[in-house]
């Protein structure tokens, strides 16, 4: 008979129980010697890299190295960073969605997972009906009928497609798995900028408050030379015009520290009303964090792993389809009890059964088959892509923040000098001013310089810290691909 246009359903039934065991036993074998049709999945190639550009003179990680792991923002040693970062996973409300979407894709691996198994259903009826007599015949009468039976089903999943739906599905939901740790790292990194920043705007604000008490004194000395006639009005002005400068700016810095601690709520899943960070200036330094290959972000990144998945289940979506091409093999069998006597039901004489495979081939479908194969070879061409650009970013963020980081320290040692002589240079021209040989205007002028050299090195420590934490969540954070569930095994 032609496979390709097979459309056939047979039906038999025996009266020996030896022959029906027989027919049972060869259709299960031919339904477990079935063959997978899809392509065998193997990784695409990612774009390789032996090390990183930026990692010259970078602590390369040993073997024996501690990697960032598990809880890694306790590398920064700020318990209430800790205190926060502990809250993502409780309350954020993105997590939650990622983790009911997790939930979902499991749900779905687990429905196509039943698919192996036959289906069983039964049925318990009552009808009453009246025959037509043709001619009519006296004393015909309605009569009642009773029904009961089972009737059990079985996809036999002969080229496997079901099996192959299985693997997708299962593949799909480890990618899900994965997402789900993005969007945690990607929640915990964000508070730890914002919670940085936060620290950075207080250190800030007590830089300028410190400032203004200067100005203050400088104020209070001008004043009294003035009265002593030593110093003109306009030093006056100056002296006080600087201080309510850095006053207001000051108090200008309270926009971005509300805004800050606002995010940092909405991060922790509560009403920004319902939290209060109390000021507390930044008193650490960024900490060393080691590095791995290249390599290693194939594993590290939860990312990478999602796009990895994702690649898996395009493959086997593949072989989902082209099991199309070839029949189905279903076996069915109904065993039940049917009388028209309620008394006579359960008889054996009211017994009925009936066992057969059907088996099934799509003749003509308008070229269906073909458009639904080049759908899923470019799904998993698409899938490849992705893939390779998730690799590629993520190199580029680990080349980025080594950059930044290499190069903010360099600048903060550059930086920390300029504010030691910034420092020296306002107590000499205050000295200098104090003796009448200098005006005020260059007390103000080195004040100012000096005040920006201050605030540009608090910028650069808090460009430093974000780096840090960027550099953390783009080397994969605590995770590792070992930490996906393994899809259970087929029964």
């Amino acid at each position: 008979m032609n496979r390709a246009g097979m459309s056939m359903s047979i039906h038999m039934s025996m009266s020996r129980g030896t022959t029906l065991r027989s027919m049972m036993v060869a259709a299960l074998a031919v339904a477990l010697s079935g063959c997978m049709m899809g392509p065998r999945y193997e990784r695409a190639a990612a774009p390789a890299a032996t090390t990183f550009k930026e990692a010259a003179g970078w602590k390369v990680a040993e073997p024996a190295d501690a990697l960032p792991r598990g809880d890694w923002w306790r590398v920064f040693a700020d318990p209430a960073l800790d205190a926060l970062l502990a809250r993502v996973d409780i309350d954020n409300q993105n997590l939650r969605l990622a983790e009911a979407q997790y939930r979902q894709a499991l749900a779905l691996a687990a429905q196509s997972r039943a698919g192996l198994f036959p289906t069983l259903s039964g049925t318990l009826s009552e009808s009453r009906s009246r025959s037509a007599a043709l001619p009519p015949a006296p004393g015909t009468a309605p009569f009642s009928t009773w029904a009961t039976g089972l009737t059990t089903s079985w996809d036999t999943d002969l080229w496997g497609r079901i099996r192959s739906t299985i693997d997708a599905n299962d593949a799909s939901a480890q990618a899900s798995a994965a997402d789900l740790e993005s969007a945690r790292l990607s929640a915990r990194t964000l508070l730890a900028q914002n919670y940085f920043s936060l620290r950075v705007a207080d250190t800030q604000k007590k830089l300028l408050e410190d400032t203004a008490e200067a100005y203050r004194l400088s104020l209070r000395l001008t004043r009294n030379r003035y009265e002593a006639g030593v110093a003109a009005r306009a030093d006056i002005v100056q002296a006080e015009t600087q201080l309510r400068s850095t006053e207001a700016s000051a108090i200008d810095l309270g926009v971005q520290r509300a805004q800050l601690e606002h995010a940092i709520a909405i991060l922790v899943g509560v009403a920004p009303e319902a939290l209060t960070l109390p000021v507390r200036p930044l008193d650490l330094v960024p900490p060393g964090v080691p590095l791995a290959l290249p390599s290693a972000l194939l594993e590290r990144r939860p990312d990478i792993a999602a796009a990895e998945r994702r690649m898996a289940a395009a493959n086997a979506q593949v072989g989902v389809v082209q099991s199309a091409w070839f029949p189905a093999l279903t076996l069915t069998g109904t065993l039940g009890f049917r009388s028209s006597s309620f008394a006579r039901w359960f008889e054996l004489p009211s017994r009925y059964w009936s066992l057969g495979p059907a088996l099934a081939e799509t003749i003509f479908d308008g070229g269906l088959r073909d458009a639904q194969k080049a759908q899923a070879m470019a799904a998993w061409d698409a899938s490849v892509a992705t893939y390779r650009v998730t690799v590629l970013g993520a190199l580029q963020q680990v080349e980025d923040n080594l950059a930044a980081l290499r190069i903010l320290d360099e600048e903060s040692k550059v930086q920390a000098e300029a504010v030691r002589l910034a420092r020296q240079s306002v107590e000499l021209t205050l000295n200098q001013y104090k003796a009448g040989t200098v005006a005020y205007l260059n007390v103000v002028t080195v004040q100012a310089a000096a005040l920006a050299n201050e605030i540009a090195a608090l910028g650069v420590l808090g460009r430093r810290l974000t780096a840090t934490v960027l550099l953390i969540q783009a080397l994969g954070g605590g995770w590792t691909s070992a930490d996906l569930a393994s899809p259970p095994p087929r029964s």
